[in-house]
C-alpha cells in the first residue's frame, strides 16, 4: 500500500519559534497602542496573519492598520530569528518518514525569505518533496487552503497533517484530513485532541519512537 503525504507544519512543528513570533505580534500591536496580552497572542500562532490580526484586533482594526501591523511583526520577528532552532528529532523524522515511502512537503505560511531560513536550519532542501509559503495562498489557517496547496504538490492525496496547533487541526478536517500532534506548540493534548487529532506526542522525539502507532506505520 502507498503510505499518505505527511504534510508537515514548520512554526512550533519542526523549529521552536512560536514564543517568538508571540513576542513579536505584541510588540506590533503596541506600536499601534493596543496591549494584546501575551497568552492570547500565543493562543492565535498557527493562524497566518491574515487571520490572525482581526482575530486579536479586531475586523475594523484589521482593515484600517492590518498590512502595516504584518509588516511590523515581520520586522520584529526578524530581530529574533536567529534564536530559532530546531526541536530535535525535526529533520531525522522527516528521514523517517521518506524511508518509510511517504512524500514530504513542509505546509508552512511563512514569508518566504523566512522559509528559506528555516530550510536551511533543518537542511531540509534536498529531502523535502516541496513546501509552500505565503505566496502559496491568499487565506491562512484555520482555513483549508494551505493543506490542499500542500497536497497538490503531491498529486492531491491522501495526506496526514502532522502540526502543533488548533488550527492546524482545524484546518486539516475541513478537507477531512487527518491530524497528528505534537505539544512542541504549546497547546495541551486534551485540546488538541478535543479539536479533532487523532493522536498527541509531547514531541518529536516520541512521535518518531512510536511512528508504528500512526498512519505512517
Amino acid at each position: 500500500m502507498t503510505p499518505p503525504a505527511a504534510i508537515l507544519d514548520l512554526d512550533g512543528t519542526l523549529v521552536d519559534s512560536n514564543y517568538q513570533h508571540a513576542l513579536a505580534w505584541y510588540r506590533a500591536f503596541r506600536l499601534h497602542g493596543i496591549t494584546v496580552p501575551m497568552w492570547r497572542c500565543h493562543r492565535a500562532i498557527g493562524m497566518g496573519g491574515d487571520q490572525l490580526v482581526s482575530y486579536l484586533a479586531g475586523e475594523g482594526f484589521a482593515r484600517e492598520e492590518g498590512d502595516t501591523v504584518r509588516i511590523e511583526e515581520h520586522a520584529l520577528f526578524q530581530q529574533l530569528i536567529h534564536e530559532v532552532q530546531p526541536f530535535a528529532g525535526a529533520r531525522a523524522l522527516i528521514e523517517d518518514l521518506k524511508a518509510r515511502g511517504c512524500k514530504v512537503v513542509l505546509a508552512s505560511s511563512a514569508k518566504a525569505e523566512d522559509l528559506a531560513h528555516f530550510l536551511d536550519l533543518l537542511d531540509a532542501r534536498e529531502l523535502a518533496d516541496g513546501w509552500t509559503d505565503s505566496s502559496s495562498v491568499e487565506r491562512t489557517k484555520p482555513e483549508p487552503d494551505l493543506v490542499a496547496a500542500a497536497l497538490e504538490l503531491v498529486g492531491g492525496g491522501p495526506g496526514v497533517m502532522i502540526g502543533d496547533s488548533t488550527w492546524d487541526v482545524e484546518a486539516a478536517k475541513k478537507l477531512e484530513v487527518a491530524t497528528i500532534c505534537v505539544r512542541t506548540g504549546g497547546f495541551g493534548a486534551d485540546e488538541l485532541l478535543d479539536a479533532g487529532a487523532e493522536a498527541v506526542f509531547d514531541s518529536l522525539v516520541e512521535l518518531r519512537e512510536r511512528l508504528d502507532e500512526t498512519p505512517f506505520g
